[in-house]
């Protein structure tokens, strides 16, 4: 995990000490995960759409939208057209929780991605509980035995993995473990800042047929527009929503870029 900032250091910590809690109770939660019909799919994300997030605040963002309802949120992102709702769990670093999960999963039918700092199978199955259709692996932050036991465990309970890169080199490692949905960070993991060029460097590295979704530093749909034509199939959305005066209708206006500049 060289590489990372000292915030994503001190993350990648807490979750360690998070995942021995979860250890007690591992067998039941693979019992119940295991239980539960598969989740669904990622084909939803064909075709120049938009996962759109919901967090309270961000290590680099800081606070956001603080008063934020998931269940109201989540309503108005399907009525907007988003292929899938990603939300935040983490507690301290991001001001969510898996109830915000949960709650978000008895609202609305779209796919779900949990988006956490997965290490562990077992957080996976507690993911599936919640409700979680996907979760997030990202690669910086797994060797690559852990990132095999990791796209295991998600066969396992049923679940699909978005695998993060941030480089060439990053794509390599999750093409060689099986992945098929890259998602492709334009943030610096040391700096935390974003550069959208990113994405088309990356993207050259990933055959056709693997699943590209565009993730950080887009802020508008201009941005939604250039990441689409340069081979997003998904462009995932958090901070400009949670900015924006109305998220619903800042999430419609992206939704309709993406679909226009995926059209043939």
């Amino acid at each position: 995990m060289s590489g990372l900032s000292v915030a994503l250091e001190t993350i990648a910590l807490r979750k360690r000490a998070e995942v021995e809690q979860l250890r007690c109770a591992e067998a039941a939660l693979w019992a119940k995960a295991e239980s539960l019909p598969p989740g669904r799919g990622l084909g939803a994300l064909r075709g120049g759409t938009i996962i759109a997030e919901m967090k309270r605040r961000s290590p680099s963002g800081g606070e956001l939208r603080s008063d934020l309802d998931p269940v109201t949120l989540s309503h108005g992102y399907a009525a907007s057209g988003a292929a899938a709702i990603s939300v935040l769990t983490d507690g301290p670093d991001f001001g969510g929780s898996l109830d915000d999960l949960a709650s978000v999963r008895a609202a609305v039918d779209l796919p779900l991605l949990r988006k956490d700092f997965t290490i562990a199978p077992v957080q996976i199955a507690e993911a599936r509980i919640a409700g979680a259709d996907w979760v997030l692996l990202i690669v910086a932050m797994l060797d690559v035995d852990a990132l095999d036991e990791c796209l295991a465990g998600a066969t396992r309970c049923g679940a699909q993995a978005i695998v993060e890169v941030h480089d060439e080199a990053e794509a390599r490692v999750a093409l060689a473990a099986g992945t098929t949905c890259i998602g492709i960070n334009n943030r610096d993991l040391g700096t935390l800042g974003t550069d959208l060029a990113n994405f088309a460097r990356v993207r050259r590295a990933v055959p056709d047929g693997v699943l590209c979704i565009a993730e950080s530093g887009v802020r508008s749909a201009d941005d939604v527009t250039q990441l689409v034509s340069e081979g997003a199939d998904a462009v995932l959305v958090g901070e400009a929503l949670m900015r924006a005066h109305s998220p619903v209708t800042a999430c419609a206006t992206m939704v309709a870029a993406a679909h226009a500049a995926a059209l043939p």
